[in-house]
């Protein structure tokens, strides 16, 4: 008999045709709740979710065979740590499976706020471009020269340095601790970093405890020139102040892929000409994807044949 998987949210087709091969697999599920559960799931032992959806300890008191939470991508935010710690459940993420697809966005978005790409783009969909003599757009900074300030120098973060210095730009990190053998500059503090930076970049993990850390204080220190840019969760960012930063002209600029309480998104961000919003899909390349399904899978097989899991997140 095949073990059971309950899938909390949909999970892309192809994963979904490679699971049911493997396993009894049930979902996904209307809401993340012990009301929503499907008939059989008090047999799963495995619970596959998303970071941003809740698995609070009610849920995981409902699955009394459940052994594994798998996160599908990098957050685990949502997931009660402390009451799969004391059930003995384990837990899994996609570690660094998609942090190069991330990256490599990071870099789109934040060209696109600091070279108003967007901007650009309605300038000319709208008929305003006359020629150099009558309308243009007013000149930027750029971005060769500049600094980056990188909150949260992990997986993505790493990727998004090394990227950003074959722009030739200047790389400062505010992170929990230094990081030993790297050129880049260090920042005690989270302001420090954003004072000093043209950009500042946001790329730390989801947390209770990074929950509005860029508030209205740190986009300040960022001042009239600087951007931001968001590829790490909504919840990093005061988005009530990063709005009033914007209207006001406190900060030039914002990049976001992320928002506070997804998918909706403000009307006062939505009507910003110098902000730009993408859905989420940082991680939306077919790379990432492929990346992200096979690890989920060599975790699975890892843990119903009982050997080490891949890439195992610490409770």
């Amino acid at each position: 008999m095949k073990p059971t998987v309950l899938m909390a949210p949909r999970m892309p087709a192809a994963l979904v045709a490679r699971l049911e091969e493997r396993f009894r697999l049930l979902g996904p599920m209307e809401r993340s709740a012990p009301d929503a559960l499907p008939d059989g799931a008090e047999q799963a032992e495995v619970l596959l979710t998303i970071g941003s959806q809740k698995t609070d300890a009610a849920l995981i008191d409902a699955l009394p065979k459940l052994r594994l939470i798998g996160c599908y991508g990098t957050g685990i935010e949502g997931v009660d740590r402390a009451a799969a710690k004391a059930r003995g459940i384990q837990l899994t993420n996609a570690a660094d499976a998609n942090a190069t697809s991330v990256a490599e966005f990071a870099m789109g978005l934040m060209l696109a706020t600091a070279r108003c790409i967007p901007r650009g783009d309605r300038f000319v969909r709208g008929g305003h471009w006359q020629g150099n003599a009558v309308e243009r757009m007013p000149f930027v900074p750029g971005l060769a020269g500049r600094k980056l300030g990188i909150y949260g120098l992990g997986a993505i973060g790493s990727r998004i340095a090394t990227r950003a210095a074959a722009f030739e730009m200047e790389i400062g990190y505010h992170n929990r601790s230094r990081r030993a053998g790297l050129p880049y500059r260090f920042f005690d503090g989270l302001t420090d970093l954003a004072a000093w930076a043209d950009v500042l970049m946001v790329s730390v993990r989801a947390s209770a405890e990074n929950r509005h850390a860029v508030d209205a204080a740190v986009l300040k220190a960022l001042g009239p020139e600087g951007h931001l840019v968001n590829i790490s969760r909504g919840i990093a960012v005061d988005e009530e102040a990063l709005c009033a930063a914007l209207e006001n002209g406190a900060i030039a600029g914002a990049g976001l892929d992320v928002f506070e309480h997804e998918p909706n998104v403000p009307e006062r961000l939505r009507v910003l000409e110098n902000a730009v919003l993408t859905p989420h899909i940082a991680a939306g390349s077919q790379a990432a994807q492929v990346a992200q399904q096979e690890l989920l899978l060599g975790n699975l097989d890892a843990f119903f044949a009982g050997r080490p899991l891949l890439s195992p997140v610490s409770l």
